[in-house]
């Protein structure tokens, strides 16, 4: 057993290792760099960076063809912890070594954190419009909504990967199940009345009767969304009540009366609440004196919380963004003719661990070169 252990320190402790790793890792960068033209930033990085294995879909299997981000830096933090244990003594020449190091460990660490606990999502407001929202890029949910009382919603929503399955969903706050006929990742619709040859409708109810459907190939780039569509079917306990066509391309909700109440139905993108609301008081574009380049875009906001603590106004413009209750907004763009703002909503609270750590690295390395030039001037003094 002392033998097998010795071998298993002398591994993770070996600067054979750490050139290997380092070799992998230029390796996926270069890879995911050649990808990146197909899949884009985001797919990119859940394929290539956060996963243990990079997987390719042979014959309908995944199957690990090299290792992932997770799995090359978890061994480099591993063999750099282990090589600190095992060689490295605490003393005052080697303080800048280690202080770098220590720096080389909280990157790594900050960036798994990153992956785990980032949340990004945007919020668009129209002059004069308030929201206590944000609604996310990439997720989607589908919204039941009962609207029966006048003063409040109350809101099953279903996240668009169980929606995808094929299992029916039968939740306590609803009277009957939700049942996926087809599902499409990304699909556009079109009134039937307007296409010479329109195909069959995909629903029976509502706006879905009179919309035709047509699936689109998913897209990957970073400036284009996918639009999920969806025809779901609702059960009751004496049968169907009929089949409805969900879109996110489909702005207003649709609605029913069942059991008594009114209930509204919506494919939307994911929404993430707040207990406090913003309100676009005015969104300014300003140009440089004759031409139409931008000079700048800021959006003057009214923050205020639900309890009242927090009521003011805020200037949110580029590099200038605003940071509350631990998100920060930004400004992310404009449209609808200068009289609507897209703010882009982050959530990260390690956020500043890249700034630290790279205050450690430099900070160490600086120590490091500043003791051996002391050192230097010292041996030629005695030298002289």
């Amino acid at each position: 057993m002392r033998d097998l252990w010795d071998s298993f320190v002398k591994f993770f402790v070996s600067l054979q290792l750490t050139v290997v790793l380092l070799a992998l890792s230029i390796i996926l960068i270069f890879a995911a760099t050649l990808d990146q033209v197909h899949l884009g930033v985001w797919a990119v990085q859940e394929k290539y960076f956060r996963t243990f294995f990079v997987l390719w879909n042979v014959k309908g299997f995944p199957v690990p063809v090299f290792p992932g981000g997770y799995f090359i830096g978890g061994l480099l933090l591993l063999n750099l912890v282990t090589a600190h244990v095992c060689r490295f003594k605490l003393s005052w020449k080697k303080s800048g070594i280690l202080l770098t190091h220590a720096g080389l460990i909280l990157l790594l660490v900050g960036e798994l954190l990153t992956g785990l606990w980032q949340e990004e999502f945007q919020m668009r407001l129209d002059e004069g419009q308030t929201r206590n929202y944000a609604e996310s890029y990439r997720a989607n949910e589908l919204a039941i909504v009962n609207a029966t009382d006048p003063n409040w919603d109350e809101v099953v929503a279903v996240p668009e990967k169980r929606l995808a399955s094929d299992e029916p969903l039968q939740h306590a706050k609803l009277p009957f199940r939700v049942m996926t006929r087809a599902y499409y990742p990304n699909a556009t619709v079109q009134m039937r009345d307007q296409l010479a040859n329109a195909p069959a409708a995909p629903a029976t109810r509502d706006i879905g009767a009179r919309l035709a459907l047509f699936p689109m190939a998913v897209t990957y780039k970073q400036d284009e969304r996918n639009f999920p569509a969806a025809v779901i079917e609702l059960v009751g306990p004496e049968g169907s009540l009929g089949t409805w066509l969900v879109s996110t391309m489909l702005i207003e909700p649709q609605t029913f009366d069942y059991a008594g109440k009114t209930w509204r139905l919506a494919l939307r993108f994911k929404r993430n609440y707040q207990p406090y609301s913003l309100t676009l008081l005015k969104f300014s574009h300003d140009r440089y004196p004759g031409t139409d380049i931008p000079k700048n875009f800021s959006s003057k906001i009214h923050l205020r919380t639900a309890d009242g603590g927090t009521d003011r106004d805020v200037l949110i413009y580029m590099n200038n963004p605003l940071r509350f209750a631990g998100r920060t907004f930004y400004q992310a763009g404009f449209d609808n003719n200068d009289r609507t703002t897209v703010l882009q909503v982050v959530r990260n609270p390690s956020w500043l661990l890249p700034y630290v750590a790279c205050a450690m690295m430099g900070l160490g390395l600086v120590l490091q070169f500043g003791l051996h030039l002391l050192g230097f001037f010292a041996k030629r003094r005695q030298t002289t």
